[in-house]
């Protein structure tokens, strides 16, 4: 598949192959990735690349975009389909560009709004001090409580005390469904407009196992991989009222010239995502989950609110007597692979951290079922309690070897 990279850059071409030998050997447990399709895959590396088409279908700044028009008009309405909304913008690069656009359309920098805490689960778009969102307005945090879930009270009581032009609901490390209709009944009292970021959970609402944000919210965000399984990018769906603004935001507003080539690829992973297929995996991502949280707690690991509802799980790692920063270490050894995640009111800091974050919408995509859940759940427990990464490490090996990844494609000699 990238011959014509092997006799250009021998260099490129053997740190990808190492990457992609990588990606066969290890057991993918980062919550935020996935693995792609044939399909998905080939389409962002086509022809479409060439095409420069700032604007929008049927409005471009250059000529020669027919083609390129229909294949965004094909994104917008599948994506529409999927989660029932009235308009859809397709070209964000990713998901912090389409919050940012969200921002840059309805605030001006100074304005009051609400976001979740970062350490507790939250996102560095949603008013992270270190972010442009947290610099430029002026963001209120809300959290969880002790057990670990959020604390609509406390929603609540912050959005009565700021009044917020604006709600952002959403999350990057919290295992548990989020109740989309109390926050916009928070934003009514307030007057405030509600955003929600279903970045994480996409794939669970598309596939109807999860709350769809967009019948309650004025703006909803999302990457388009994760658990939507497609290419990195972001998307906005809006109300029709908004339909302008949001446009306008994107292009000419905070982008340039969209990217064509990854706009198809996003079309064609929102059909993938109105197949019966698709449904059945999501269906899996999730018991896949609980299953490994269960076996989990079993072997003495406490995660936080006591299980999930969705694809990832947040352990707390005080009772092992191990950092987040540790953890990752270990595991990588044993050829896992997690990321340290920072635990409500963590007393490591958000650099060293007392947790990882573990998902399994990539393991899902490889094939696994609840039973390779517990050999997963087992390698973890020898690697975090009994220090034994080669033990662990074989059988993360049988499991990586019955499931190959892209077995039918010779993608690099």
């Amino acid at each position: 598949m990238f011959e014509n990279l092997k006799q250009a850059d021998m260099e490129v071409y053997n740190s990808m192959k190492k990457e992609l030998l990588r990606q066969q050997r290890n057991i993918e447990l980062i919550a935020s990735e996935n693995i792609v399709s044939m399909p998905v895959m080939e389409t962002m590396g086509s022809h479409l690349t060439n095409k420069y088409a700032e604007g929008y279908s049927g409005n471009r700044y250059y000529g020669g975009c027919v083609h390129i028009d229909e294949v965004e008009t094909l994104a917008i309405e599948r994506l529409k389909k999927i989660f029932g909304a009235e308009h859809a913008n397709v070209q964000p690069h990713s998901g912090a560009n389409a919050n940012i656009a969200v921002y840059f359309a309805i605030l001006k920098p100074g304005d009051k709004v609400m976001g979740m805490n970062l350490s507790q689960g939250g996102h560095l778009t949603h008013g992270s001090p270190a972010n442009i969102s947290g610099q430029y307005f002026e963001f209120h945090e809300y959290g969880v409580n002790k057990d670990g879930f959020i604390d609509y009270d406390n929603v609540k009581k912050v959005a009565h005390e700021v009044k917020p032009k604006l709600i952002v609901a959403g999350a990057s490390a919290y295992p548990r469904a989020i109740d989309f209709k109390k926050f916009r009944e928070i934003a009514d009292e307030v007057g405030a407009l509600l955003m929600v970021d279903m970045a994480h959970i996409a794939g669970l609402v598309a596939a109807g196992l999860h709350e769809n944000p967009c019948e309650v919210a004025d703006f909803v965000t999302s990457t388009t991989h994760k658990t939507l399984r497609g290419p990195r990018g972001g998307i906005i769906l809006c109300k029709e009222k908004y339909a302008k603004a949001i446009d306008k935001a994107i292009f000419p507003g905070t982008q340039g010239g969209p990217l064509e080539h990854i706009i198809a690829s996003k079309a064609v992973c929102f059909k993938e995502a109105l197949s019966d297929e698709f449904k059945e995996y999501q269906n899996q991502v999730v018991k896949n989950c609980k299953k490994l949280a269960e076996e989990l707690m079993k072997r003495d690991f406490k995660l936080l609110t006591g299980g999930t509802d969705n694809h990832l799980i947040l352990l707390d790692l005080t009772n092992k007597k191990i950092t987040g920063k540790e953890a990752e270490k270990r595991l990588d050894e044993a050829y896992i692979t997690t990321n340290k995640n920072a635990i409500p009111f963590d007393p490591n800091g958000a650099n060293v951290t007392s947790g990882i974050r573990v998902g399994s919408a990539a393991v899902t995509t490889r094939g696994m079922k609840e039973e390779d859940m517990v050999v997963i759940a087992e390698a973890i427990d020898l690697c975090l309690t009994y220090d034994l990464e080669d033990k662990a490490k074989n059988l993360v090996t049988g499991l990586t070897e019955k499931y190959p990844l892209y077995e039918e494609y010779n993608l690099m000699d």
